[in-house]
């Protein structure tokens, strides 16, 4: 039995796992599953990404620019300026200090974790939004694991709309009404953001151990979500069999979710896939697939000639 002072991601890098794709993806749903199982400590959100890679330009301009502009990052834009702090030329004297940094917090965490009662050595699982620094993060911490969760994009967008209406939870974490005047904006910004991130992940995906990466769909991860946790597990290096794979699995189902609990404004919203049809008017769903119409036809979302469902194409 590790103790909390014993652990440190510092001796064994390897403990520590990252959940990148898009939010609103089933990332929250996915979290609660591992932490039912084995010695996992979960870590919610830290946000890093949004601290590493602000993006540029702000998104005022999708609703206030001349011409619609590419999306990139800050780090993106000025990696070769040597005053930027996170410039390409001094990379070698602030990584290793950002490594440290975010070793020692998630450290803490995990010590908290072993204090309440997690028996083992832990392993860290981060759900990180910003996915948009998966490469940044994944060349810090080359032998942690990675999940890559893919969510077909117009259902994240649809999501996304949804946390934009009075009421909200998402209002308490920054959100705000969205007028009727604006969601075209809206749409597009969101529907830019998935496709900036999935490409991201994709390249940071392809780079990685074949050993330390699993992909997961969350339309499959619907339909089987004990196969594809037990999936994860056999990555991870999480010792848990079948039965106990079954019992979380429906533990966790939407069905058991009370019903006060889900629903448009609540962060557990229907858990559907193709909503986007009923919700999204044409010309934003025109809007969709001009943004993001090539990614999806290449991950098998989407017949670029006759816009519609058809299977889902196994690699990324």
């Amino acid at each position: 039995m590790s103790r909390a002072g014993d652990f440190s991601l510092t001796r064994r890098p390897d403990r520590l796992a990252w959940i990148f794709g898009s939010s609103r993806s089933g990332s929250s749903w996915l979290l609660r599953m591992l932490a039912e199982l084995g010695p996992v400590v979960p870590v919610d959100d830290p946000h890093l990404g949004h601290h590493l890679g602000v993006w540029r330009p702000i998104p005022l301009a999708w609703a206030s620019a001349r011409e619609l502009p590419p999306l990139t990052t800050l780090p993106e834009l000025k990696r070769d300026n040597p005053s930027y702090f996170f410039s390409d030329r001094y990379r070698a004297n602030w990584e290793p200090a950002l490594r440290t940094l975010i070793v020692s917090r998630f450290d803490a965490q995990a010590s908290d974790a072993m204090k309440g009662g997690i028996d083992g050595e832990p392993i860290v699982v981060v759900k990180e939004p910003g996915s948009h620094v998966a490469d940044l993060l994944l060349s810090m911490f080359p032998s942690s694991g990675l999940i890559f969760l893919l969510r077909d994009g117009r259902d994240v967008v649809d999501s996304w709309l949804a946390a934009y209406q009075e009421g909200s939870w998402a209002q308490e974490e920054g959100a705000f009404p969205a007028s009727e005047r604006g969601r075209a904006a809206l749409v597009h910004w969101q529907s830019s953001v998935w496709a900036y991130r999935t490409a991201t992940v994709q390249r940071a995906f392809r780079a990685h151990p074949t050993m330390r990466k699993v992909l997961v769909r969350y339309e499959r991860l619907r339909r089987d979500p004990a196969g594809e946790l037990g999936r994860i597990c056999n990555r991870l290096g999480i010792d848990a069999g079948p039965e106990r794979l079954e019992e979380v699995a429906r533990m966790h189902e939407f069905e058991r979710v009370p019903v006060e609990a889900k629903g448009n404004g609540r962060r557990i919203r229907h858990a559907r896939s193709g909503a986007w049809r009923e919700n999204l008017t044409t010309a934003e769903q025109t809007v969709m697939h001009e943004v993001m119409g090539e990614k999806l036809a290449e991950l098998g979302y989407l017949d670029v000639d006759a816009p519609r469902s058809r299977p889902m194409a196994p690699a990324v």
